[in-house]
This record gives C-alpha cells, sequence and structure tokens, in this order.
C-alpha cells in the first residue's frame, strides 16, 4: 500500500484500498506474458462475453481495471468503457484507449466510487477482491452504481487452490511477484451479495489445475490440452478456480 504521508507521484494515492496500482503496471503484466498467459487471459475474456451474452452494448465500469486485460476487449465489442484506478498511474496499459477516445479512465476509491446510484449498464471488476481487505465494501460499492449485472472474479478455497497457502514461498520464488491475496468460499460470496439485494445468476470457473503450474509448464497447448480434459470429465464444473461470477439485482 502507498505512504500516504507525502506525494509520490502517479502511484501516490489517499485512499485506503490500493491494490489495483500494483496490478495495472508493466511488472504484473509480466505474468500473462507469452503464449501460456496470452491463454489464460484468453479464457478469462471468452467466459466473461459469455456472461455478458444477449445484453446491449452500453456503458461498462471496469473498477481496477488498469491491467487492461479486459478494458481492451470489451472495448473491441462495442461497450463504453470506463476504467477507475486509485492512482493516475493506473491509467498506464489503457491509455491506448483513453488517448484515442474508446474509454474513459477516472481516479477513485474503489471502495467509495465517485459516481451516482445505478451509473453504468454493467460493472466489473476482476484482479481486485482477492487482495481488497475492505472486500464486502467493494462488493456493495460495485452492486450501488450498476443498474444491470455486476460480474467479478476472485479465486476459491474450494479447489486445489486450498493447499496454495503452503505453497506460497514456492509460488513466490518461481513467479517473482507475486503477493498475498485471499481465498475465498462461494457462501461467503453469495452472501456479501446478498446483503446488498443482488444474487449470483452464474458461475463459471476458469481453470481446473493451478494457474502457477500452467505458468511452469511454459506450454500453451499442453495447458489447453489439460485444462480440456479436467472440463470434460466435471472437475473444472466441480472445482475450478478462479471463478468469475455474474450478480443481478433482486430489489425493484
Amino acid at each position: 500500500m502507498p505512504d500516504h504521508t507525502k506525494d509520490k507521484g502517479d502511484t501516490w494515492s489517499p485512499f485506503p484500498e490500493t491494490a489495483d496500482i500494483e496490478t495495472s503496471n508493466d511488472d504484473y503484466a509480466t505474468r500473462f506474458r507469452g503464449k501460456t498467459g496470452a491463454w489464460m487471459l484468453d479464457v478469462q475474456t471468452r467466459l466473461t462475453r459469455k456472461l455478458l451474452a444477449g445484453l446491449e452494448r452500453g456503458t461498462l465500469l471496469d473498477v481496477g481495471g488498469g491491467h487492461g486485460q479486459l478494458a481492451h476487449p470489451l472495448a473491441d465489442d462495442g461497450w463504453r468503457v470506463t476504467v477507475l484506478g486509485s492512482a493516475k498511474s493506473c491509467e498506464h496499459r489503457v491509455r491506448d484507449l483513453t488517448s484515442s477516445g474508446r474509454a474513459e479512465f477516472k481516479v477513485g476509491n474503489v471502495i467509495e466510487l465517485p459516481f451516482p446510484d445505478k451509473s453504468f449498464d454493467v460493472v466489473i471488476c476482476f484482479r481486485l477482491l482477492t487482495h481488497c481487505e475492505q472486500w464486502e465494501q467493494l462488493v456493495r460499492e460495485l452492486c450501488r452504481v450498476s443498474r444491470g449485472p455486476v460480474i467479478c472474479d476472485y479465486p476459491t478455497s474450494q479447489s486445489v487452490n486450498a493447499i496454495a497457502p503452503m505453497l506460497f514461498a514456492a509460488k513466490k520464488k518461481l513467479e517473482k511477484n507475486t503477493r498475498h491475496w485471499r481465498l475465498f468460499k462461494h457462501r461467503e460470496v453469495t452472501d456479501a451479495f446478498a446483503a446488498t439485494g443482488a444474487r449470483i445468476v452464474a458461475r463459471r470457473k476458469q481453470f481446473a489445475l493451478p494457474m502457477a503450474l500452467h505458468r511452469a509448464l511454459k506450454c500453451a497447448g499442453l495447458s489447453a490440452l489439460l485444462e480440456g480434459c479436467c472440463r470434460a470429465v466435471g472437475l473444472t464444473a466441480l472445482c475450478g478456480s478462479p471463478v468469475i461470477l455474474r450478480a443481478e439485482s433482486v430489489r425493484g
């Protein structure tokens, strides 16, 4: 978390939750470099597009989306994207979109979003819930500003990730830039959305095997084959992670 006592330039932020500053930088993007990284992002994009299927293209808020993983493909799909980041530096990897007018960028507090209620047709949030200490407040804000669905991701302990804390040291040695994160039970995420008056209508699970394993294999074709087999036998549906969910309001 940035030191709030003095200005540190574009990475300085006055807000209490600033995990997206790190996920928006070039070092974090190296976790998805090469063919294996591109394949993992393609899985994420494909499942997200399925959860958006059937919706008329409109306004879409990407909270903490400075990593650009979904801002780029969704802008290509015709969504009017606004990316919100905790600091000016979070615009770096989406500047091609903002400079061309294909997206907007706003600096703001991710757990106190600077928008009125029901400001956007869709709100998405990826790579943030797991690093956010006040994650339930983040969920409330995502639901508050959406007049349509909320789509976000989270890693679950109800998967092979259950052993991840024991392997953290090895994972950090392998990936260099990994950091501590929170694993969720499906029920606690369901309850957090229910507390806002929303219900989860769909969950899509990305990988049956750990993403760190796929990075270690460095063979996108083999990873795709392994995951295809897991999906075919129902292992991914049973215990896949991370999970991408779609939640909708049940009020009014």
